[in-house]
Formats: structure tokens, C-alpha cells, sequence
């Protein structure tokens, strides 16, 4: 166990890491709000919001959206920062070898959270809207869209979904650090399955549709996760090599 000593170095070198991310993120937010009015502009062109004419129903509706939309390009470019830091913070804790092994968790978790952004926005979010709107039209309401909503429901799907699919890089993590494995994965899925389907239900729109099409995507990257385990597991038995974050080959 740490002494007291030990403590408050591990706690003063996570302060450091912190001050730094928060410094970066709001720099990039000040970036994010100069962006805001062009990153909007493109969301406004895009099919899912194409046909629809923003409404504001109060004069702060603007402005805030003008600021959920700079905090969340700060987000963006603050994450693979602050996945750097989570590696650089457990590094001391690991050997050469699996510091080596490890690193490519920052490169791998940013590249999917970049897909999980361009999936859920160009894929999952026009679904929803198509599908909501033809049912309003179906009970003959006439759609009028407040601007602060139709970016609520966009967010709330966008990031949760994003974060989601970190999963499978998560997953490899700890089973590299010899952590977690297939094995106690598939003993906890339909637990999971049932947690995931909570999730979904959180994040998406109250209809089946859009439930399904948040759901199902959590579930396959949860059978991915295991998947990419057990890969890792197999190659690790067998002693066969994989391509290390320099191009090269190691053995795992």
C-alpha cells in the first residue's frame, strides 16, 4: 500500500494533469465560441435539419446554443489531451513493456470517439428526426421547432453515443493490463444488454425507432469489446505479433 508520502505525489501530478487539460480546454472554448457561428451554419445544411426552420421562443435561446455549441468543439479537441494524460498518469505504474503497449489506447479511443460523433450525427440523429417528424405529420400537428430543443435532443444523442463508442478501446485497455477478459464479459451480458437498453432509452427520443437505433449500436459495440478481448487473448497465447503504434511489429 502507499504511504501518506506517496499519496500526495500521486495527487499533486494529478492536479498538474488537470490544471493543464482545463488550461487547453479553455483556450479551445474561447476557439470554440469564434467557430460557433460557422459550425452552426454547416448543422443548418445538413438533411436533418434542412427542412426544418429554427424557431427561438426566448431572446437567451441564441446565446445559448451559441454556447453549448463552442463548449462541445472544445470538448472535441480537448479529449485526445486529456486521454494523453490519463496514459501519462498510469504510466509510472506500468512497465516499459506495457507502457509501450498501452500507448496506443490515446490515438485508437480518439479515432473512435470521431466515428462515434460521425455516426451518430450523420447516421442515428437524421433517423430520429425523419421518423418523429412523419409522425407528426401522420397526426396532422403542424411542426414548429423551438431552436433550443432541436439542439437539446441533438446533443443529448450525439455525445452520449460518442462516449459509447470508446467501449471497444476501453475494453482492450484492461485487457492488456490483464484486468478484464471475454470470459467475464460474456458472463455479465445480459446484464449489460439491459443497462445498454436503459441507456438507450435515456438518450433517444421516447419511440421504438429511435430506441432501436441507439440501442442496437451500443449492443454490437459491447459484442465488438469482447471480440477485440479475445482477439488480444489469442494472439497473446499463440505468442503472434501486432503492429505497434510506430507501424512495426512487437509481440504482445
Amino acid at each position: 500500500m502507499m504511504n501518506s508520502e506517496e499519496w500526495v505525489t500521486h495527487l499533486t501530478e494529478l492536479r498538474k494533469r488537470l490544471i493543464w487539460v482545463m488550461l487547453f480546454f479553455i483556450v479551445t472554448l474561447a476557439a470554440g465560441l469564434y467557430m460557433s457561428p460557422k459550425v452552426l451554419l454547416y448543422m443548418k445544411t445538413r438533411p436533418a435539419a434542412a427542412d426544418i426552420v429554427w424557431n427561438v421562443f426566448s431572446l437567451t435561446d441564441g446565446m445559448f446554443i451559441y454556447m453549448k455549441c463552442g463548449f462541445l468543439v472544445a470538448v472535441f479537441f480537448t479529449v485526445p489531451l486529456a486521454l494523453y494524460h490519463i496514459w501519462a498518469f498510469v504510466r509510472p505504474g506500468l512497465t516499459n513493456e506495457e507502457a509501450k503497449k498501452t500507448f496506443w489506447f490515446v490515438p485508437l479511443a480518439f479515432l473512435l470517439f470521431m466515428i462515434g460523433i460521425a455516426f451518430s450525427f450523420y447516421v442515428a440523429f437524421p433517423m430520429m428526426v425523419s421518423f418523429l417528424s412523419k409522425m407528426n405529420q401522420t397526426v396532422g400537428a403542424v411542426e414548429t421547432y423551438g431552436m433550443d430543443r432541436y439542439f437539446s435532443l441533438l446533443f443529448s444523442v450525439v455525445f452520449p453515443l460518442a462516449l459509447a463508442f470508446e467501449m471497444p478501446a476501453v475494453v482492450l485497455f484492461l485487457t492488456r493490463l490483464g484486468i478484464l477478459g471475454p470470459t467475464q464479459l460474456k458472463k455479465v451480458r445480459k446484464y449489460v444488454y439491459l443497462a445498454l437498453a436503459i441507456v438507450g432509452s435515456m438518450i433517444s427520443p421516447p419511440d421504438f425507432v429511435s430506441h432501436l437505433s441507439v440501442t442496437i449500436p451500443l449492443i454490437l459495440l459491447f459484442e465488438l469489446s469482447i471480440l477485440v478481448s479475445g482477439w488480444y487473448l489469442r494472439r497473446k497465447e499463440t505468442g503472434q505479433p501486432i503492429l505497434d503504434p510506430k507501424g512495426g511489429a512487437n509481440h504482445v
